[in-house]
């Protein structure tokens, strides 16, 4: 079953997502007595916020429905995309709860970019994205078990954040039966965050690549229960703590093949410090290098 509604939500900048309710269920009716609710403050332009739109209704039998929105975050360096629901039974005084899983494509300026949900990928930027869904919602209590695919369109206006950092390599290209130097450069071009970074290498394990260096910085990852002491030579962890901007670090490493091909990728996490927040700083994807 496909359902796609002629709704598409516009969302302007600054503008914060409809409550999940109105996308899903009657809008609430205004209070009866007393004054007029004071309105929220209106969100800074730019600000992240997550917006949705109605994507379609799937029915069953006995009555059984589920009303679904698909959502996702702007303004962040991500795109996540999620898909809640309200469902239930025509007729039945139950108050279900409703569980989606699924997977999920959007289509934005001739790319296309799928997931699971509710998932990320990497955020292309503002525009229109058409989003296809395929879900099933189970309810609890039980009573309920539908699926379908639903389709929306969004509107994205928040512009998304420079990176504040960035990781480049002076090579691309691996060849077989070759040990192949390469020198990595990481970038701190904020004022926010801090000097302290983890960079990470990895090959594919069953090529029999190997990645190491020299650098005192650098390990290859241990692994396995004490007092075992085997590291993956496919890997390589790197921390660094004198990241500022204007002032790079280079890390310069060798990857050596056999007769089987391997591709590396790479990966910058860092912490961007905000008092005593638990969750902040990030994951960015370095370049991935090839094999001929």
């Amino acid at each position: 079953m496909s359902i796609r509604p002629t709704i598409v939500l516009k969302a302007l900048t600054g503008v914060t997502a409809l409550p999940l309710l109105a996308l899903v269920a009657p809008a609430l009716v205004a209070p009866a007595r007393g004054e007029p609710p004071a309105a929220p403050p209106a969100p800074a332009a730019g600000e992240p916020a997550t917006l949705c739109a109605p994507a379609g209704t799937l029915r069953g039998v006995d009555g059984a429905y589920a009303q679904i929105g698909l959502c996702a975050d702007s303004g962040g360096p991500r795109l996540t995309l999620s898909a809640p629901a309200s469902c239930g039974r025509a007729g039945s005084r139950t108050t279900y709860g409703c569980r989606t899983t699924g997977t999920w494509t959007a289509r934005h300026a001739g790319n296309t970019l799928t997931g699971t949900l509710p998932g990320p990928a990497e955020h292309p930027g503002p525009g229109t994205y058409d989003l296809t869904a395929t879900v099933r919602i189970q309810s609890q209590p039980a009573g309920v078990d539908l699926q379908g695919t639903v389709q929306a369109s969004l509107t994205l206006t928040v512009p998304r954040p420079e990176p504040t950092h960035t990781v480049t390599v002076n090579r691309t290209t691996l060849r077989r039966a070759t040990t192949t130097t390469l020198t990595y450069t990481i970038r701190r071009d904020s004022e926010d965050g801090d000097g302290s970074a983890r960079f990470g290498l990895i090959g594919e394990e069953a090529s029999g690549a190997r990645i190491s260096t020299t650098d005192p910085r650098c390990v290859n990852p241990l692994v396995g229960h004490h007092p075992q002491t085997a590291r993956l030579p496919h890997a390589l962890d790197c921390a660094l703590t004198t990241l500022q901007p204007g002032r790079p670090e280079k890390v310069t490493v060798h990857v050596s093949l056999g007769p089987e091909c391997s591709t590396v990728v790479s990966k910058l996490g860092y912490w961007m410090p905000d008092g005593q927040t638990l969750y902040t700083g990030g994951m960015l994807p370095g370049p991935k290098l090839t094999c001929v």
